[in-house]
């Protein structure tokens, strides 16, 4: 999950352009409460309320994106997590591009498979990812998809669109 954005159109569109898939997406606003769950293994931390104070601080796009590798394509892509190395390092980078400090880089990226799953389940609760990798990721590697731009998600061609085609 893709939480926090500043400029939500050019990372909507790196994440196309790079080919990603995008299951899921939602325009969101967390308030402090759920800022202060979401970053909780960092209480304590010199940051934290940092972190807190800009989740909270107005809305932002969530997204669950799918593609061979996810997890490290999207932090490589994003850049390090501190702007002025990413500017420096990896001046493309999402980071090094739209960063303004430390702690509003522009994004966030889970840092494993395992984070990824438990930060989809707190941005996207309804969404059963067990369910997702019997029924649509199947569909999905064998290309049964369509970008649906209203909605800015992929979508998976049902049997009578696939029928039809």
């Amino acid at each position: 999950a893709q939480p926090l954005c500043l400029c939500p159109q050019a990372v909507h569109e790196t994440i196309l352009s790079n080919r990603f898939l995008i299951v899921r997406a939602k325009k969101l606003r967390c308030g402090r409460e759920e800022s202060c769950r979401f970053y909780r293994e960092h209480a304590g931390r010199f940051f934290y309320q940092r972190l807190v104070e800009f989740m909270a601080s107005g809305p932002m796009w969530a997204y669950i994106l799918a593609h061979e590798n996810a997890v490290p394509l999207w932090r490589s892509l994003m850049g390090p997590t501190k702007v002025f190395r990413a500017r420096n390092s990896v001046p493309d980078s999402i980071r090094g591009t739209y960063g303004l400090t430390d702690t509003r880089n522009t994004t966030h990226g889970s840092d494993s498979p395992a984070s990824a799953s438990r930060e989809i389940a707190f941005f996207f609760p309804e969404f059963n990812e067990q369910v997702w990798y019997q029924q649509e990721e199947p569909r999905l590697r064998c290309g049964q998809v369509y970008y649906n731009a209203e909605e800015r998600v992929h979508c998976v061609f049902t049997d009578e669109e696939t029928e039809l085609t």
